[in-house]
C-alpha cells in the first residue's frame, strides 16, 4: 500500500475515532440532564400532591414515586388502622395525568380516581385495620409517560 493510502486511511480512521468521542459525550452529557429534568417534574408533581393536606391532615412518610410510561402500573402498599380518617392523594399537576386506584389485599376495588371525576384526593376510614394496594397509572389520553406520585396521610383528632 502506498503512502498517500495509508496516510489516507489514517486521517478517515481519525475523523471516525473523534466523532465516535464527540457522539459518546453528547450521549453522556444528555443522560446527565435527564435525571435532574426528571427531579424537577417530580419536585413540582410532589409539591402539587403535598397541597393536598391543609390542615387538619398530615403527611405519613415519605412520599411513593415511580416513573411511568405507556400502560405501565406503580403499585405501592400501606397498612391502615381503625378510628383514623385517611387521605391518599397523588400529584397529577394541571394535565391531571394521573389515575390512582385503592385496593384491598384481595383486590377488591375500594376507590378509584377515574370513577370519581378524576379527584387528585381520596378521604376514607376504615373498620379495624386495611392492608392496602394503591395502583397508579398513565391516563395515557393525557401523557404518555410521567411521574407517579403518591402521598398518604390522616387527619388530626380536633
Amino acid at each position: 500500500m502506498d503512502t498517500e493510502k495509508r496516510n489516507t486511511i489514517s486521517e478517515i480512521f481519525q475523523i471516525i475515532m473523534n466523532l465516535k468521542h464527540s457522539i459518546t459525550a453528547l450521549f453522556t452529557a444528555a443522560a446527565l440532564m435527564i435525571p435532574s429534568i426528571g427531579n424537577g417534574q417530580a419536585e413540582a408533581l410532589e409539591a402539587d400532591c403535598k397541597a393536598c393536606f391543609q390542615n387538619p391532615f398530615v403527611i405519613t412518610g415519605r412520599p411513593f414515586r415511580a416513573l411511568l410510561t405507556g400502560d405501565e402500573v406503580a403499585e405501592f402498599r400501606a397498612t391502615l388502622f381503625s378510628g383514623t380518617t385517611y387521605r391518599i392523594a397523588t400529584g397529577a399537576g394541571q394535565t391531571n395525568h394521573l389515575i390512582f386506584s385503592v385496593y384491598d389485599s384481595d383486590r377488591n376495588l375500594i376507590f378509584s380516581s377515574d370513577e370519581h371525576g378524576d379527584a387528585p384526593y381520596w378521604d376514607f376510614t376504615v373498620d379495624g385495620y386495611l392492608d392496602c394496594i394503591v395502583e397508579a397509572k398513565l391516563n395515557t389520553a393525557v401523557a404518555s409517560s410521567g411521574f407517579a406520585i403518591v402521598m398518604t396521610g390522616f387527619k388530626l383528632n380536633e
